[in-house]
């Protein structure tokens, strides 16, 4: 892979720069009506990182906040649990109220009914994070082969963004491979207080990024792009992407890699599920496949982990396609955001392999 170096060693293959949430997901009941939860331990960027650790066996590590109280306890427990490394700002909480690890509300809809997504992200930890709370050089000075991190933790407020731009440029200067999933979210934008922040911040973001992660409406309004219309018959149609990805690296030249998912819903538990990439020049297309959705949370977070699982390990960038798109297509059969297929499983649908029993 010529135009992409990634360093063949390091004590890290991968570290992530995010925020850890827990998720509240009372299954198919809605929320209103909901007598039991199970609790999910998640963030998009710590997703990519706990992937590669707990399904891809890669080392891997996150730089998050961490409160000194139960749920804190909880989710530093589910962290140690998938393999990853912790480098924590650590935050004591008053008793009362906070500072907190968000939590997130999401059911799992069913059918003509689609999930519920809300978020209470009040006093959030991660939000206060700020400039010279991780000493990048000693954790670089490691050695991190691939440095990651997305658009969630920069939409929590105006000092994350700050952290990421800070922790790119120490990643660069170390010669890791930097990556950046858009994970648009407009409800955490508004809660900003601006909107029209978004594409500011991500435009300052995406000049020290080599690999650009995102979907089509996450191209579109953060990056202010055009593309096809969300909803429109060509969901599926990869040559309109291209257009759109183009777009992005005539504008963003430097950028080595961009890979979109592309998903059609049919019923909440019935997608197509496709992806394309453009590497340098080569745009790669994969089938599309129809997937049967237990829980679509996660699936843009393992289509990127499988991608860059795939980078790392010198794979073809066919193969490294086909990676993502299989383990993202994986994760929508488990319960949670976070995977529990292997990467044997990720390797056999890959290839094309099927849903027969294996006896």
């Amino acid at each position: 892979m010529s135009h992409l170096t990634v360093p063949a060693q390091g004590a890290l293959d991968l570290l992530s720069l995010g925020a850890l949430i827990h998720r509240l997901d009372p299954g198919r009941v809605p929320f209103r009506k909901a007598h039991s939860l199970d609790i999910h331990v998640s963030g998009g960027e710590f997703n990519v990182a706990a992937n590669l650790a707990d399904c891809f066996r890669l080392r891997t590590g996150i730089a998050t906040a961490m409160v000194r109280y139960p749920v804190g306890d909880l989710i530093a427990e589910r962290v140690r649990a998938m393999g990853v490394a912790p480098f924590y700002k650590h935050f004591d909480h008053d008793g009362a109220r906070g500072p907190n690890m968000a939590t997130v509300y999401s059911d799992q809809g069913m059918g003509v009914r689609p999930p519920v997504v809300f978020y209470n992200r009040a006093n959030e930890a991660a939000a206060l994070l700020k400039p010279g709370d991780f000493d990048w050089a000693a954790i670089f000075g490691q050695g991190v082969r691939w440095f990651h991190s997305g658009g969630l933790f920069a939409s929590l407020s105006e000092s994350t963004a700050e952290v990421i731009i800070e922790a790119l440029q120490a990643a660069r200067k170390a010669g890791a491979v930097t990556s950046f999933d858009l994970n648009y979210r407009e409800k955490l934008w508004k809660a900003q207080g601006d909107v029209t922040r978004a594409p500011k911040v991500f435009a300052r973001i995406v000049e020290h990024v080599d690999v650009l992660i995102g979907n089509e409406e996450d191209l579109q309004k953060a990056l202010g792009v055009k593309g096809p219309e969300a909803g429109k018959d060509s969901a599926l149609d990869t040559a309109a992407f291209f257009d759109t990805i183009q777009q992005v690296v005539d504008k963003y030249p430097h950028v080595k890699v961009v890979a979109t998912t592309l998903r059609e819903v049919h019923s909440t538990n019935r997608h197509s599920w496709s992806a394309v990439a453009w590497f340098g020049g080569q745009q790669i297309t994969v089938p599309v496949m129809q997937l049967d959705v237990l829980d679509r949370v996660g699936g843009g977070d393992g289509f990127a982990s499988g991608l860059i699982y795939g980078l790392l390990t010198g794979e073809s960038p066919e193969q490294c396609v086909r990676l993502g798109w299989a383990h993202g297509a994986l994760i929508t059969t488990f319960p949670g955001d976070t995977t529990m297929a292997s990467v044997e499983d990720v390797k056999a649908l890959a290839k094309g392999g099927s849903a027969r029993i294996q006896r």
